[in-house]
């Protein structure tokens, strides 16, 4: 027999008491393992291999890139970049503020009066937008009365330029009242004052501007621009470089400082005086271009003021070669098309200045104008762009090219082209919309007289 008391059990495990210790941390890792499991499921926690998401950019990066295009002079990007800011940060009413700002300022850069009046349209959707968010902003009533400036100045606002004039000084008399010491909205209040020719109220209120903040590009330039109303031209052009200094690469104040040159030219006895401030005019208009030609701009109006300065200067070669240079750089802009035809008329290069003027008042084929942007070559058949030029409405900002273009035909007819019949059609359109503007109207009743002679 055998005697297995007390003896080892060969075939079985031997059993061991359970340690509670253990237990209860195993209970904790499991419990913890679940949580990581559960966060990694719904986001809270990255997965270690995964990959790096791409960072959403904050309003505030936005933003100072907007101020930096500004800076630039590039203001298409910078109203890029504002809108953007916007879209993170819907609530913000500064940053419309600002944003319609610079779309006022932009309009500037448009020669187009259908393009120029939907942007400063924009600007004062914008500000409403503001509005609605704090409908007590000094500033965004102040910028309100900037746009509505720029609107009833610009000649896009018609018969009701005065209209927009009234209600922007409302406008800027709000922002005052919200807070007197707003130095922008005194700035614009003076240059809404200048459009409405209160020239001594102009000078109280850009006073006060420069008294509250001395450091603003736009009150240095809407001084300038008092300045350059009253006839003090020398004065205006300090005012423009201290905007300059200020904000150095913005092309619409070299355009300015520009202007103010030629008037001193224009002004000067003395012909060395005159190509003296000539070739100061050229510079800061060449400069304007630079900015341009720098942030990739395709502005064609600094290039149309250095043809204007070329033309007082008796130089039309080269007026003509800036202007070829503009229509190179909007193709499809009748304006353009219309200033070299004045360009060429100015040079009495009659002929030459009848398709180009035709393009911009009654608009052209591709094969028009391609013609005009060759400079008169004929283009490859096989290699003619598609630019179908459209006519510009007549308008206070495109008058001229109608007139011109009348008096050119006038001037030229003759029994096999029968100019006159076009002629007489252009000088009616005039006379509906001008007869009030003794200038223009003395311009269409020369064109008038010479077609009557030959029975028209």
């Amino acid at each position: 027999m055998i005697d297995y008391n007390g003896k080892r059990n060969i075939f079985s495990k031997p059993t061991k008491k359970s340690n509670p210790l253990r237990i209860f941390f195993g209970l904790l890792i499991i419990l913890g393992l679940l949580f990581v499991n559960r966060a990694v499921k719904i986001g809270k926690i990255t997965p270690l291999l995964a990959p790096t998401p791409t960072p959403t950019r904050t309003f505030n990066s936005y933003t100072q890139e907007g101020e930096t295009h500004f800076q630039a002079g590039n203001l298409e990007k910078a109203i890029e970049a504002y809108q953007s800011a916007i879209r993170i940060n819907p609530h913000d009413a500064d940053l419309r503020a600002e944003l319609a700002r610079i779309q006022v300022y932009s309009t500037s850069q448009i020669t187009i009066d259908a393009d120029k009046q939907k942007r400063l349209e924009e600007a004062l959707a914008t500000v409403e937008e503001g509005l609605e968010i704090n409908p007590q902003s000094s500033m965004l009533y102040a910028v309100k009365a900037f746009a509505l400036d720029w609107y009833g100045a610009s000649g896009v606002a018609g018969d009701a330029w005065e209209e927009y004039l009234v209600e922007g000084e409302q406008a800027a008399t709000e922002a005052l009242q919200y807070d007197n010491t707003n130095a922008l909205a005194l700035a614009y209040y003076a240059e809404l004052l200048i459009d409405q020719q209160k020239w001594t109220q102009a000078q109280q209120y850009i006073a006060q501007a420069l008294e509250r903040d001395p450091t603003l590009m736009d009150v240095h330039r809407v001084n300038g621009y008092v300045q350059e109303s009253i006839s003090n031209y020398s004065q205006a052009i300090e005012e423009y470089k201290k905007a300059i200094e200020i904000t150095p690469n913005l092309n619409f104040l070299y355009l300015s400082l520009g202007a103010n040159y030629r008037q001193l030219a224009n002004m000067s006895e003395r012909t060395s005086d005159q190509n003296y401030y000539f070739e100061l005019a050229l510079e800061a208009f060449a400069k304007a271009v630079d900015i341009n030609d720098q942030q990739g701009v395709k502005d064609p109006t600094p290039l149309l003021s250095i043809a204007n300065t070329y033309t007082q200067m008796g130089e039309h070669f080269a007026a003509a070669r800036n202007v070829l240079r503009a229509v190179q750089f909007r193709p499809e802009d009748p304006t353009v098309y219309g200033h070299l035809g004045i360009i060429y008329y100015k040079a009495r290069n009659y002929e030459g200045s009848i398709l180009p003027l035709r393009c911009a008042v009654r608009g052209c084929t591709a094969e028009e104008s391609c013609l005009v942007r060759n400079g008169g070559a004929e283009c490859d058949p096989e290699d003619i762009p598609d630019i179908v030029i459209e006519p510009l409405p007549l308008t206070a900002n495109s008058v001229a090219y109608y007139y011109y273009y009348g008096s050119v035909l006038a001037g030229l007819h003759e029994t096999r082209n029968n100019y006159c019949e076009e002629a007489v059609k252009v000088f009616d359109e005039i006379t509906a919309s001008f007869s009030n503007d003794d200038s223009i109207m003395g311009i269409v009743q020369e064109g008038e007289a010479i077609c009557a002679y030959y029975g028209y």
